[in-house]
């Protein structure tokens, strides 16, 4: 059940300084309304769709971002044993675990034969970076839509969708979040590719990932096309099992189709990343 896993999680970031909406009670009875269920206080703010801030003014902007930053920082710096998190997921090996969980889920719901997919699921594990030890908590799903922010200022008030959080390696979530940044920014996931960043206000890439890294006191990460590539990979995964249901007619988004359009041009940026030529 992905619903008790996230009131868990958001439980036990209460005492952290994680922003999170506090949870007031799970129902595990699903006589009540049907199925398992929880409640959480309201929490006020401002969610914003558009990477770009188009509504907002250039320092408002770098504000967003830095805080964004911050926040991750502060999530993969909680200690896991202080807040009854240790069997929240399986410790250690996370991007081999990951890799075989998506090449699987993938060939599960594979409707066509892509050759930028066939190519990764056989490069990931062959180029894996050593696993160095690193064990965070991680959202799984950490993105600026995900986050709801001060009705009139930038701080984050809560960060929110917690359903694919587990244990794991806290370059995933960090690659992800640069990931959406590099797609179109016209697409169903809205990104940053081809925009002046600089004259909006926004970091680029490298100031953004150097400032996580100060922030955890880390002097850098080594193999980063790696984990950008693993999180293409794993997006197109994902949106392959929604464009398997959207033609078979049980996807529950209207928008499964546009999703399900995505694959092939994720697929073969994460070729790029890892220097395939299909």
């Amino acid at each position: 059940e992905t619903v008790d896993r996230e009131y868990r999680v958001m439980a036990a970031l209460a005492s952290t300084d994680v922003p999170v909406a506090k949870v007031l009670h799970l129902c595990e009875d699903d006589d009540v309304i049907g199925s398992m269920f929880f409640l959480m206080e309201y929490v006020e703010g401002r969610i914003f769709w558009d990477p770009a801030l188009p509504e907002l003014n250039r320092d408002e902007r770098s504000a967003i971002y830095t805080e964004m930053n911050r926040v991750l920082a502060k999530l993969h710096s909680v200690n896991i044993s202080d807040v009854g998190l240790d069997d929240f997921g399986k410790p250690g090996n996370y991007f081999a675990r990951q890799v075989g969980r998506w090449s699987k889920q993938y060939k599960a719901s594979e409707t066509e034969t892509l050759a930028e997919m066939e190519a990764l699921i056989a490069w990931l594990p062959a180029n894996m970076p050593a696993d160095d030890g690193r064990v965070a908590l991680v959202h799984g799903d950490y993105r600026l839509d995900n986050m709801l922010f001060h009705p009139t200022g930038t701080q984050v008030e809560a960060v929110v969708d917690w359903e694919l959080s587990t244990l794991g390696h806290p370059f995933a979530d960090l690659a992800y979040q640069c990931m959406q940044l590099r797609m179109r920014h016209d697409c169903v996931i809205s990104g940053l590719e081809g925009i002046d960043r600089d004259a909006l206000g926004i970091p680029g890439e490298e100031e953004y990932v150097a400032d996580y890294c100060r922030r955890v006191g880390i002097n850098g990460i080594p193999h980063w096309n790696f984990y950008l590539a693993f999180s293409f990979f794993r997006l197109a995964a994902i949106l392959q099992g929604i464009k398997k249901r959207a033609l078979d007619g049980t996807a529950s988004s209207t928008r499964a189709t546009s999703y399900g359009e995505l694959v092939k041009p994720l697929a073969e940026k994460a070729a790029a990343l890892a220097g395939i030529a299909c």
